[in-house]
């Protein structure tokens, strides 16, 4: 899950009749907004069921209370701004959504059908004529150089040049851009993908990183993944729920996966909305996870039709995101979280089968991000997941036995790494003003929290676990605790990238030590910075080909990597 913006978590009812502000449209801003954490049907995952036999009753200036201010320590935020909207949220606003939730009638399900995406589908540019025009990148050195920022509010991709900073270009591209992701066989070609449903294909080494093609999936929409052949690229949508397969060189919708009527956990016939999208370098595979359905498919792109050749059930309720295992055997297992049943899945790519399911803990609500593998000297292959409702980072083994609960100072939504840092950064964006502007570094070997990051309204620390202060530098002023989520691995292995989602900027430091380097400003609520995807090696690959420009990064085996792990062979 990613911050969405409104929807209640306990509620009330009974509805208060008062006049919203003009254009205000409930369902629509409900869509936008709310079903990710609430569910199309209101039927809860993230956040609470918020269906009329379940608010109904409740008290409706309270349930209008919630919806303005929001929950401290939960990922309800205050809805006061009202982006989607176009104008500022007010308490009719409030009232009107409260009636709107309370007296939910039902609404007609849509099913995913490939000649309505084939309708969305508009090429932009001739993707030949850039590739000839800039063989190699021009904005950059390199096109592994270039950084990727999600501007939420702003609704707009942004490029930058992960060696300086600067800002590159900036693009529309759909409502809460939600994912991006790069070709890692053709890496001069990007993909995101926004919450209301439109993929955006960019040509990362042409000038201003031109877009290539955009196709509008559905309304709302989530998961994203390139195979490693570099030929197809997967999407997943809310709504309608589904999954779609594309030409990765084109965008050409080829297939589509409906899952408006599928078994759930119970046995029950339902819709599900479709979560994490993953490929694999073990198999010629991705996987994604049915969220409300609590299964996994697996679909083999290397046959003729796409089929889906594994049906996983019962991992758990509300499947949301998940991330890859590391070591001798990269990419066999897909450790998806189940946030309903506080568990982590882990699905075998080669059994097809669930090999395990790790628990996190009571109301711990799992929420890996990018996840985290490294090799502990003591352990051996560890994994990790910061979780939402929880300060701890959960730490399993290849056991599937978890190893360590380590205390953070509140709820999260990230933890990453990488072979160039001794630490997994956990941030704690969900654990209230009071520390949401702090993010952990925990020591992959020794297994605790080593170091804190603290911003604040002026001053900046890193600090060591008992307080004792290493630096201290000058924030830009702000008026607001900054909340800062997503620790980042620059592709050059020196520098993570911390999103600051209210102030607007990015902050930089050494993944080696954690000290300040500096800020990246003039950004609107940046909630996800990437860096081209290096976290699978691609077997044969031929890193010199034209338009490539990356005369090592596909070399790398993965971003995951221990600081002073020994590399791996890839996938058997």
């Amino acid at each position: 899950m990613k911050l969405t913006k409104l929807l209640l978590s306990t509620v009330a009812a009974a509805a208060i009749v008062t006049s919203a502000s003009a254009a205000f449209d409930a369902e629509s801003v409900y869509e936008k907004d709310c079903q990710g954490c609430h569910g199309p049907a209101h039927q809860g995952g993230v956040g609470s069921d918020i269906r009329p036999d379940v608010i109904k009753s409740k008290n409706a200036y309270k349930l209008s209370e919630v919806i303005m201010n929001g929950r401290p320590g939960t990922a309800m935020p205050a809805f006061k701004k009202g982006e989607s909207i176009g104008h500022e949220f007010s308490k009719n606003d409030a009232a009107a959504m409260t009636d709107y939730l309370q007296h939910f009638a039902g609404k007609k399900e849509m099913v995913l059908t490939l000649d309505n995406v084939k309708k969305g589908f508009r090429p932009l540019n001739d993707r030949m004529k850039l590739m000839k025009e800039f063989p190699t990148a021009v904005d950059v050195k390199k096109v592994t150089d270039i950084v990727f920022v999600t501007e939420r509010d702003a609704s707009k991709v942004v490029f930058l040049d992960g060696t300086t900073g600067d800002l590159l270009s900036r693009h529309p591209a759909g409502f809460a851009v939600h994912v991006t992701v790069t070709n890692k066989r053709m890496p001069r070609y990007a993909y995101s993908v926004s919450r209301d449903g439109l993929v955006t294909m960019f040509d990362l080494a042409s000038k201003g990183q031109q877009k290539i093609a955009e196709v509008r999936i559905g309304t709302e929409s989530r998961g994203l993944a390139v195979s490693p052949d570099g030929k197809y690229l997967m999407a997943g949508n809310y709504t309608p729920g589904g999954a779609i397969l594309m030409d990765a060189m084109t965008l050409e919708p080829l297939k589509v996966y409906p899952t408006s009527s599928v078994i759930n956990n119970e046995g029950n016939i339902e819709s599900s909305r479709v979560a994490s999208i993953a490929d694999t370098p073990y198999g010629p595979y991705f996987a994604f996870a049915l969220k409300d359905a609590g299964h996994v498919y697996i679909v083999d792109y290397s046959k003729e039709g796409f089929p889906v050749v594994g049906d996983i059930p019962n991992i758990g309720n509300i499947l949301h995101d998940a991330f890859l295992n590391e070591g001798k055997e990269i990419g066999r297992y897909y450790m998806i979280a189940s946030q309903g049943s506080d568990v982590m899945g882990i699905v075998d790519f080669k059994t097809k089968t669930l090999a395990a399911k790790v628990y996190t803990g009571a109301k711990a609500k799992p929420h890996p991000g990018q996840g985290s593998s490294w090799y502990n000297e003591e352990y051996g292959q560890l994994h990790a997941t910061v979780n939402m409702n929880v300060g701890q980072v959960t730490v399993w083994d290849n056991n599937w036995d978890v190893v360590r609960h380590i205390p953070t100072a509140g709820g999260g939504l990230f933890v990453g790494t990488s072979e160039h840092t001794p630490w997994i950064w956990a941030d704690n964006v969900l654990g209230g003003s009071q520390n949401w502007n702090t993010v952990h570094l925990v020591h992959k070997q020794h297994l605790e929290v080593d170091r804190i990051i603290t911003v604040g309204k002026d001053q900046g620390t890193l600090t060591k676990a008992d307080g004792t202060v290493i630096e201290s530098w000058d924030v830009p002023h702000s008026d607001q605790t900054p909340r800062i989520l997503h620790a980042e691995p620059a592709n050059h292995g020196n520098w993570t990238m911390i999103s600051e989602w209210n102030t607007g900027r990015i902050g930089v430091y050494e993944a080696k030590t954690g000290k300040f380097v500096k800020y990246i400003t003039g950004l609107t609520t940046p909630t996800f910075t990437y860096s081209i995807e290096h976290r699978q090696t691609i077997p044969g690959v031929d890193t010199h080909l034209p338009g490539n420009d990356i005369p090592s990064i596909l070399n790398c085996l993965t971003v995951f990597r221990s600081y002073n792990q020994t590399v791996s062979e890839g996938p058997h």
